[in-house]
């Protein structure tokens, strides 16, 4: 049985594929925001999973909405891809939670979609815990299937072999880059003293996909959120003087513009899963 149902393909331009999948590898919420932002309410949908194969619905239980005492409307997870025309191309956005059942599977129906659809390259966005500050610009690591494709002067990184626990974007990319087409990923490093959403890594990770597409992407809204919490982080860094000190660390790391290393990465995202405990959803740092 196949997982996917293609509802309207027609007359697709060059098509892009983005992704953003709420997992560990969506810190701060940054890649599912930047991609919300991206595609707006009215966005069509070329295509959708079958949800009852891919999700535990007690991890994800679907929200249920009760007016005035009566049970009114259930709000169920799903996986599906939007369309949205940025310059001369079609973008095809496939957002929603990480499914937790049939990776493999998933993975061989993608790459008999995108080839369907002819898609052009297939672009991840996604976020990780990493030893940043707050107070500088968001850093963004690459990755890509073949020397050549990051644009935007992104480098891939880090350097030599990292070992992580897998995403379901990963194995989607893997899949799709062993199929021949083109896939990179932009991943906004988010700072690990920072709980919540980090819309600045959102921001940034728009700017990147921007970049990277030669178009622009309006992202004031996420902007002014940003700005908010930038605020916000500034007065209670000032008040407490031990968290100044570290932030003013991590600030000369940042001005020597090293790339972090593999075991600094691999240090920060075992913290970030044992401290979010591995639970469906938005993770958060502490």
């Amino acid at each position: 049985m196949s997982l996917v149902r293609i509802a309207d393909a027609s007359d697709l331009i060059s098509p892009t594929v983005v992704v953003a999948l709420d997992a560990w590898v969506d810190a701060g919420a940054a890649s599912t925001s930047a991609v919300e932002a991206l595609v707006g309410d009215a966005a069509p949908n070329v295509a959708t999973f079958e949800a009852d194969l891919l999700y535990d619905y007690r991890a994800r239980r679907p929200t249920l909405e009760i007016m005035d005492g009566r049970p009114s409307n259930l709000s169920w997870p799903d996986l599906a891809f939007r369309r949205v025309r940025l310059g001369e191309r079609d973008v095809l956005v496939l957002s929603g939670p990480e499914p937790d059942f049939r990776w493999r599977e998933l993975a061989q129906d993608m790459v008999a979609l995108v080839r369907a659809l002819e898609v052009e390259q297939w672009i991840s966005l996604g976020a990780i815990p990493a030893a940043v500050p707050h107070t500088r610009a968001v850093p963004i690591l690459g990755t890509e299937s073949s020397p050549g494709l990051l644009r935007g002067e992104i480098q891939p990184g880090p350097s030599g072999i990292l070992r992580v626990p897998a995403a379901a974007i990963s194995v989607l990319d893997v899949a799709v880059a062993e199929a021949g087409i083109p896939a990179i990923g932009y991943f906004a490093q988010v700072p690990h003293y920072v709980s919540g959403e980090y819309p600045p890594a959102a921001v940034a990770l728009l700017e990147t996909l921007g970049r990277h597409l030669d178009v622009e992407i309006d992202s004031a809204e996420l902007q002014e959120e940003a700005d908010q919490l930038r605020t916000r982080l500034d007065t209670a860094t000032a008040v407490d003087e031990k968290t100044r000190a570290y932030v003013e660390r991590l600030e000369e790391m940042a001005d020597e513009s090293r790339l972090p290393a593999g075991d600094e990465l691999i240090s920060e995202i075992e913290r970030f899963l044992r401290e979010r405990g591995n639970e469906p959803g938005h993770g958060q740092v502490h």
